[in-house]
């Protein structure tokens, strides 16, 4: 299990105002939250500013880990901003975000990964981009796993992105990934997932609710590990409660952690 915290991610017009100001209180006080709201992973994004995006990344790097002790996940398929932040990590092994079997990505990441030793998360699909049925995800995973697999990247250090599309713009729903996500478990047991989750409800009203039906639908998929909002204490609760429900949790130890913290939202 892995809980990737997303609120540091400069897609989000409150935490792209953030960075352009350059507030650094306001920053490490996110980071902080997320850490002690139990997120393992802290996901770090400056894509927007283009032409810039290395100098801010590296800048936001520095000051996340002035005050938190978590690792970072650095989210850029920029292979020279990539290359410039992982140098300055000091918090354990890094998780980058993330590899495809896209040509120029795979060859500019792959390197980097192998060289700093960083868990990578691998988005499942090639340059004719993503695929839409359970058999092209399936397709497309496998044969990335197998490759990544082949260069020399440990089996536990590849978090398998099946790629969450908005409901409100894919006919199927989350069905096809949902359902790739069964057959893999079968095809390679030891393979791991992670996923978006916000990105389910993208467009539409009440997201929160699409997200924790998603998430609870993905765990019993065999999903189980999120980028997500680990503020969001309902959400947080889901989780712990699906985990134990589909029997990844020996004797609900983690769920009763996680309620005796009184942090996730219980529910009487």
């Amino acid at each position: 299990m892995l809980i990737v915290g997303e609120l540091l991610n400069s897609s989000r017009f409150a935490m792209r105002a953030l960075l352009e100001a350059k507030d650094k209180t306001a920053i490490q006080k996110i980071a902080l939250a997320q850490e002690a709201a139990g997120a393992h992973y802290l996901d770090v994004n400056c894509g927007v500013f283009v032409g810039e995006e290395t100098e801010y990344l590296c800048w936001l790097v520095d000051t996340v880990q002035e005050v938190c002790s978590l690792p970072l996940c650095l989210d850029s398929p920029d292979g020279k901003a990539l290359k410039a932040a992982l140098p300055r990590l000091k918090n354990g092994r890094p998780l980058i975000n993330s590899i495809s079997a896209e040509r120029d990505r795979y060859e500019q990441i792959l390197p980097l990964a192998l060289e700093y030793k960083a868990k990578l998360i691998a988005l499942a699909m090639g340059d004719a981009g993503i695929p839409a049925t359970a058999e092209s995800k399936v397709a497309a995973a496998d044969r990335l796993y197998n490759d990544l697999r082949g260069a020399g990247v440990a089996a536990e250090d590849i978090y398998m992105d099946l790629l969450v599309q908005p409901i409100a713009t894919t006919e199927a729903g989350a069905a096809p990934l949902l359902a790739a996500a069964s057959r893999l478990r079968v095809l390679e047991e030891e393979i791991e997932f992670i996923v978006g989750l916000s990105n389910i409800s993208y467009g539409l009203p009440n997201r929160a609710l699409l997200n924790r039906c998603f998430l609870i639908q993905a765990v019993a998929a065999g999903i189980d590990s999120f980028i997500l909002d680990p503020l969001d204490k309902e959400l947080m609760g889901a989780y712990y409660a699906a985990r134990a429900l589909a029997g990844r949790d020996k004797y609900c130890s983690a769920y009763l952690k996680a309620h005796r913290s009184g942090y996730y939202g219980n529910i009487n």
